[in-house]
């Protein structure tokens, strides 16, 4: 019997059912499938150390439950409601319960999951109030066994770490349930706040300024606020952390610029040990709860921490402590995709909660993938997560322009500030003063399609979500904020301040909209869409920054480099690099807008059959010829539409004979039959344009969409290997290996820096699960380097992306040699030599050598050529049969997995054409031809 559940708030009634069990199978942990995409990319070989102790503790490790297609339509559509005040829905907050009654899982299937965790002899700690997660813990081994994974210990930097070195397998029974699992290694995110050198000054330098909290609240107009008794009161916002803090920071920080108390709560998430002070992470949570505590100055802020920042998210979203979240970590988001998914859930959840959750969009600029030492970027455009996540507001940075302006006083204020107004602001882009990539995150989400309300002029017209939504005041340099930390006052910067800031200004609006009547209750959920309507609609509410980029120079080559710098500029409106501006907080507040939409927002989406079921087409494949698909148009502002006629690549098509009907319900959808497009050039973009009338208000529409269209939906597929120089199927420990076959790569890419990357062109490739070094990728062919620690015998060569691999069976032995031939099979790169002379040629699958080297990399330059690594095994080299003195042998700087060797050819050597063998141990080479001379 269905059981149901009636809750009563104020005004407002919610029926909910409790959900239908899906785990219709016996949980049987000897039919299995596996969870790609799950070793970190920070497990790298050369860091290993081995397995970890069989009782090696995993103190919580978390199985994300999937929603099912039902609930996940429902939470879509409730969270639109949520944001549209002609709903019944409109800010109506669901508490944990009631989100888990209606998108958890059912409490049979949550129980079914634990009693197999506590079968395997693991504890189920704890269970998520929304039902969305349960976490456990247990031994190392006691995991390894559950999941059929191997968790090892790495050593990086000098911090020894632990990770899973394989991808974890759960029962089949659970496929459908389960989205990810979170805590088989202890890698945490990095903050996004940047320290100044050298040292702190203060802001009465000629020409030297640095943010006090006063010069925020005059820049940003929050001050007018605190006249009107907006200041947080009664308020509550969260820091997320992973660190423990030293409160007397915090205490100093306010009593210097003569704040009130601090008013702190400090929450350790139950079940999780102690973090303790991590130096690595400690600005960053001091200037996080300074920071916001300085905007929203009478708010209790909460700081929750664990040992991983999103143990502490997921821990805030689930007790819901507070309707405000500021986090400032992130990660690039092709680095996470596998976490993706989880990471949104969370932020939907928040949003249904009435959470705002805030983060930093990153310090990297465009290309959010580098590594944070990096100064030339290498592997193209990317954004950072969890920024890129639609629930998620994203703040980016800009620093001040004050050129020929006055914005400074001459003398500090009691309370250390000196700022007199607003003053102009760029795109904050330090890289011209050296220290590597240091800009404001931004660009296009390679993961996220683009919600309904991101619209508006300057949103470039393409299918996924763009960040960053707003932008604050972000250089360490031009000017930094004042941070105490570690018992001294410091200059921070970085889009980590925008995210506590922004913060403490949701917080300040919370307040307005309680204490002004407008709500009963705090909390505003996801202010995205509000944002681009105010931006649209609001005069006043935002500085549009149309000064500077978040540009960074790049490898000519490497992906979207043509001459040699990729970002974005600053314009007129939206922008990648700055967003929608920065806020003032004044008319922010006050301009914050509850009025119904009264425009239609109709949203287009493809559809195409795969095996008989429906999915979002991108891009729409070819089937025997043509191209059919399913167009739905939804319209998510509540506002009934009439779609009068619409053309695709510009021919007209009759609306009532595709779609039946002209008329779109408000919050309903139409769809079309039977639309099939044929004689496409391939890959292309198809253009569709729509135009409407709005049915009450009269008010015309058009709705320009582009989606691509390819051939016949290719299959991963790897066709053979061989080695990279012979093109033999024989294979050795650290040898340069050629695969072959179809959809291996997303485009053509080589390598634009050593260590040899292990992500590239979304590709990637593991040898008995150690990851394998990436010299060149392409969709029929890449290039890979075979770890050095594959051991002799049958080794599985694993290739892919996060989310589909495929396996090769390879056998590998002690050495299998290859010479470096061109022209057919002449010898590279001199195929020519005299009598007596000295040559060169090249080899890989040498095998071991001596003195070892890391996966990846090359010798550095300067070592001395008796001190270059070398094959182990004994190298001979013969010239028409004859044995040849060795002058040199080793790998040189530059190379990887290739070496050297420089022979003289005999003196009595036949002249012409005649085969060059190199023999590493036992094996001999294939023939290379070399022309001898007199």
């Amino acid at each position: 019997m269905v059981k149901i559940l009636i809750f009563l708030t104020a005004a407002f009634t919610v029926t909910l059912q409790a959900q239908p069990d899906r785990i219709n199978a016996r949980i049987d942990g000897s039919r299995t499938v596996v969870l790609a995409g799950h070793v970190p990319p920070r497990a790298r070989p050369e860091f290993d150390r081995g397995s970890v102790a069989a009782a090696w503790p995993m103190p919580a490790v978390t199985i994300y439950l999937k929603p099912s297609r039902s609930q996940q339509t429902s939470l879509q559509q409730l969270l639109a409601d949520q944001q549209n005040p002609a709903s019944r829905d409109y800010h109506k907050w669901l508490t944990p319960e009631q989100y888990a009654d209606r998108f958890g899982a059912s409490q049979n299937d949550v129980n079914r999951i634990t009693a197999w965790l506590r079968s395997q002899g693991l504890q189920a700690q704890r269970v998520a109030r929304s039902r969305t997660w349960i976490e456990f813990s247990g031994t190392a081994q006691q995991v390894e066994n559950a999941l059929h994974v191997q968790i090892h210990q790495y050593l990086e930097n000098g911090e020894l770490h632990y990770a899973n070195s394989t991808d974890p397998s759960i029962p089949a029974a659970l496929s459908d349930m389960v989205l990810g699992l979170r805590g088989l290694n202890d890698y945490r995110l990095k903050p996004r706040s940047r320290a100044r050198a050298p040292g702190p000054r203060d802001t009465t330098g000629p020409g030297e300024h640095q943010l006090a909290p006063d010069d925020f609240a005059i820049i940003y107009d929050v001050a007018p606020l605190y006249t009107a008794g907006i200041d947080g009161t009664g308020q509550k916002l969260v820091v997320i952390g992973q660190t423990d803090i030293n409160v007397s920071d915090i205490d100093a920080f306010r009593s210097h610029f003569n704040l009130p108390a601090t008013n702190l709560q400090q929450i350790l998430v139950t079940g999780q040990s102690d973090p303790g002070v991590r130096q690595g992470d400690l600005p960053e949570a001091d200037l996080d709860v300074e920071w916001s505590g300085a905007v929203a100055r009478n708010a209790t802020i909460i700081f929750v921490r664990s040992g991983d920042v999103f143990t502490s998210l997921y821990d805030a979203v689930d007790q819901a402590y507070a309707p405000v979240i500021t986090m400032s970590y992130g990660i690039c988001e092709d680095g996470d995709l596998v976490d993706l998914p989880n990471e949104r859930q969370a932020a939907q959840q928040a949003n249904a909660e009435g959470i705002t959750w805030l983060n930093a969009a990153g310090d990297n600029g465009a290309a959010d993938c580098e590594d944070q030492s990096a100064g030339i970027a290498q592997d193209g455009l990317a954004v950072d997560a969890p920024a890129s996540i639609p629930e998620v507001t994203a703040m980016g940075g800009t620093e001040f322009d004050e050129r020929a302006g006055s914005y400074w006083g001459s003398v500090n204020t009691a309370n250390g500030a000196s700022a007199l107004s607003y003053i102009p602001e760029m795109v904050w882009n330090d890289i011209p003063l050296g220290g590597g990539l240091a800009a404001g995150g931004g660009g296009t989400s390679i993961f996220f399609p683009k919600p309904v309300w991101q619209t508006g002029p300057g949103v470039p017209n393409n299918s996924f979500r763009n960040v960053p939504d707003l932008s604050l005041a972000a250089s360490a340099d031009h000017d930094g904020y004042f941070v105490y930390t570690g018992g001294a006052i410091q200059i921070y910067g970085g889009t980590s301040f925008g995210a506590p800031t922004m913060a403490g200004i949701v917080t300040l609006l919370n307040q307005y909209l309680v204490s002004s009547g407008a709500q009963t209750q705090a909390g505003v959920g996801n202010i995205n869409p509000t944002l681009y309507r105010m931006a649209q609609n609001s005069a006043g509410v935002f500085h549009d920054v149309t000064v500077g980029n978040n540009s960074v120079p790049c490898v000519i080559g490497s992906p979207d480099c043509t001459t040699g710098i990729i970002g974005y500029n600053a314009g007129p409106n939206y922008d990648q690099a700055s967003g929608l501006g920065s806020p003032d907080a004044y008319n922010f507040v006050h301009q914050w807008t509850n009025q119904a939409p009264t425009a239609s927002a109709v949203v287009p989406s493809l559809f195409q059959l795969v095996g008989g079921a429906s999915f979002p087409a991108n891009p729409v494949y070819e089937h025997d010829g043509s191209w059919p698909f399913t167009l739905t148009l939804t319209e998510e502002a509540g506002v009934a539409t009439t779609l009068t006629g619409f053309t695709v690549n510009g021919q007209s098509y009759d609306v009532a004979t595709v779609f039946g009907t002209s008329s779109i319900p408000a919050d309903g959808s139409i769809s079309s039959s039977g639309l099939d497009l044929a004689n496409l050039p391939v890959p292309s973009n198809v253009d569709f344009v729509f135009h409407g009338t709005d049915t009450v208000s009269g008010r015309p529409w058009s709705q320009t969409f582009s989606a691509p269209f390819a051939g016949a939906d290719p299959l991963l597929v790897v066709g053979g290997a061989s080695n990279a120089a012979s093109g033999q199927p024989s294979y050795a420990p650290g040898m340069l290996l050629s695969v072959y076959g179809t959809e291996l790569g997303d485009f053509p890419q080589s390598a634009g820096t050593i260590p040899l990357p292990q992500y590239l062109a979304g590709f990637e490739a593991w040898v008995n699960g150690v990851v394998a070094p990436l010299y060149y990728v392409s969709p029929d062919q890449v290039n890979i380097q075979i770890p050095y620690e594959t051991q002799p015998g049958t080794a599985m060569l694993t290739v892919g992306n996060p989310y589909v691999n495929v396996n090769y069976s390879l056998t590998i032995v002690a050495s299998a040699p290859g010479i470096f031939m061109t022209n057919g099979f002449a010898a590279a790169p001199f195929s020519t030599a005299g009598r007596g002379q000295i040559s060169t040629l090249f080899i890989t699958g040498e095998g071991q050598i001596s003195p070892t080297l890391a996966d990846g990399t090359t010798p550095g330059s300067g070592t001395p050529p008796a001190q270059l690594p070398k094959p182990k095994l004994p190298v001979t080299v013969t010239v028409a049969g004859q044995k040849a003195t060795i002058d040199f042998i080793g790998i040189p700087s530059g190379l990887v997995g290739v070496t050297q060797i420089n022979y003289q050819v005999p003196a009595n050597a036949p002249l012409g054409v005649e085969p060059v063998v190199v023999t590493v141990g036992t094996v001999a080479s294939q023939a290379a031809n070399l022309t001898i001379t007199n």
